[in-house]
């Protein structure tokens, strides 16, 4: 499986950008394989003042974990919608229906969504908005969906699960039990399989009043029998009371066609209502998992910009770059880069990936580089945080 990881990184233009880009790509590319690298085309994005760039460095950082936060949260929860066929989360997983790899590898700005005569605190502020906009949606759909869920889930261990907790209403027939009379109630009683010879020996004694040869078996499961007794009403809680003692559990269960009726209704309606609510959220998921996906690329390519800006200075002049490293040169590809661009910087040629924190500069990254570096990883469906 190709690796999920790559490297957004950004170096000064030399004459030309584009000798910028042929430099790097042959080094890294066509002589030593270490890498796939894609030019990633950026607008031109208005510079505003450093001021404003050194405070947006800090924002971006933040939006940037928040947003692939939300980006993952809606992956996973997709997962989990898709229950059994969890299988086809990644064909579900897609940014403007292409595969991640093909769209951040293609990137191209989206100039409707991202109109670059705005400011980029514009941009930001409203990309922000529209991903806490998606989570709200994200928690009230998932709150509904999982309510539904459970439900269903508790209904269904209640059609099947032990005799001593299971709904009983399944399992019964009107027949079982007297009916209509003032004086006489039929009860259902557990017995535990290596006490039937126990029960058949005792149910007629454990109070006076019970109607003799009244008790059928009408069900069994792995550890349990369910039996019926009859016997008149006013010695139920006295039977019990024995009845207990010799390990026989009586159900609280009055036979009531209509509540019969309803309960079943009531799993039908659930069964269907879930089946009625996957669609439309599956697509819901789909379409804002894109949204959200896309928002991300978009904050990684405003901060390869700014870095950019802040650390080459101005006027614009230097080519955004994506590399696909190659898994088993990645420390090869690291060495490289960091000597093709170690007179950007000599700081961070001593021990490249040191911490570093320039002051002023708002970079507080963990791994400093001479040249511009972010990563993104494509994963989705592992838990990787960058």
């Amino acid at each position: 499986m190709a690796s999920t990881e790559y490297w957004l990184i950004s170096a000064p233009g030399d004459k030309t950008c584009q000798q910028t880009w042929e430099k790097m790509n042959n080094l890294t590319a066509l002589q030593n394989q270490l890498s796939v690298n894609h030019k990633f085309n950026l607008p031109d994005l208005k510079v505003g003042t450093l001021d404003q760039l050194v405070g947006l460095s800090d924002d971006l950082a933040k939006l940037d974990t928040y947003v692939e936060t939300v980006t993952r949260k809606m992956a996973g929860y997709l997962g989990e919608v898709l229950e059994d066929q969890r299988d086809k989360l990644p064909e579900n997983l897609l940014a403007n229906q292409m595969d991640l790899a093909t769209y951040i590898t293609k990137f191209q700005w989206e100039m409707a969504k991202f109109p670059i005569k705005q400011s980029l605190k514009g941009i930001v502020d409203s990309i922000n908005n529209q991903v806490t906009q998606i989570e709200n949606d994200l928690k009230n759909k998932s709150s509904n969906y999982n309510n539904l869920k459970s439900n269903l889930a508790n209904m269904e261990r209640k059609q099947t699960g032990s005799l001593l907790t299971r709904n009983l209403g399944d399992l019964v027939k009107k027949e079982d039990f007297v009916q209509n009379s003032e004086y006489l109630v039929t009860l259902l009683v557990v017995v535990p399989k290596a006490f039937y010879q126990d029960w058949q020996a005792k149910y007629e004694h454990l109070a006076e009043m019970v109607v003799p040869r009244s008790s059928r078996l009408i069900f069994e499961d792995h550890d349990n029998g369910l039996f019926t007794v009859s016997l008149f009403t006013k010695v139920v809680d006295e039977y019990k009371l024995h009845a207990r003692e010799n390990k026989f559990v009586v159900r609280e269960f009055t036979y009531n066609e209509e509540e019969l009726t309803a309960g079943k209704n009531e799993l039908s309606k659930l069964i269907n209502d879930k089946k009625k609510h996957f669609g439309p959220l599956v697509r819901w998921l789909k379409v804002n998992f894109s949204e959200c996906f896309i928002c991300w690329i978009h904050v990684k390519a405003i901060r390869v910009f700014v870095e950019s800006v802040l650390r080459y200075g101005l006027p614009v002049n230097f080519q955004a770059i994506l590399v696909h490293p190659n898994k088993k040169g990645m420390k090869r590809l690291r060495d490289s880069l960091n000597q093709l661009y170690s007179h950007l910087d000599s700081s961070a040629t001593g021990g490249a990936g040191d911490i570093v924190d320039i002051p002023g500069l708002g970079f507080n990254t963990s791994e400093y580089y001479p040249y511009v570096y972010f990563k993104i990883n494509t994963d989705m469906i592992g838990d990787h945080r960058n």
